[in-house]
C-alpha cells in the first residue's frame, strides 16, 4: 500500500502564504511525478503544478509566479509554497503520485485526501 498526506492548510488573509506539504509512506520503489491539484466550488478541479523526479517544473497560469512546488526525494515529499495568496486561490488542494509500488512493481497514481485552503479578502 502506497498513501499520500497532505498537511499545512488553513485560513490566512489575502496576501499572503502558505506552504503545503505531501508525504507519501508506504512500499514504494521511486516516485515519478507529484502534482498539486486544487477544486473550487462550482469550479473543475485544475492541475496546479507538477513536478518530475529531475525537479523540471510546470505551473497553472493564474499562480506562476507566486507559488513554488518543491520535492525531496529522500523524504518522497512534495512542497508547494504559496505566496501572494488571493481569495481565488481558496480551494481544496490535493497532492497526487505516481508512485512505483515494491511490492506489485506497478505503477500506481496515489491521491491524498485533500486539505483546505481559505483566502480571506
Amino acid at each position: 500500500q502506497v498513501q499520500v498526506v497532505e498537511s499545512g492548510g488553513g485560513s490566512v488573509q489575502a496576501g499572503g502564504s502558505l506552504n503545503l506539504s505531501c508525504a507519501a509512506s508506504g512500499s514504494i520503489v521511486s516516485i515519478n511525478d507529484m502534482n498539486w491539484y486544487r477544486l473550487a466550488p462550482g469550479k473543475q478541479r485544475e492541475l496546479v503544478a507538477s513536478i518530475t523526479r529531475t525537479a523540471a517544473t510546470t505551473y497553472t497560469d493564474s499562480v506562476k509566479g507566486r507559488f513554488t512546488i518543491s520535492r525531496d526525494n529522500a523524504k518522497n515529499t512534495v512542497y508547494l509554497q504559496m505566496n501572494s495568496l488571493k481569495p481565488e486561490d481558496t480551494a481544496n488542494y490535493y497532492c497526487k503520485m505516481s508512485a512505483l509500488s515494491r511490492r506489485t512493481y506497478s505503477w500506481l497514481e496515489v491521491w491524498g485526501q485533500g486539505i483546505l485552503v481559505t483566502v480571506s479578502s
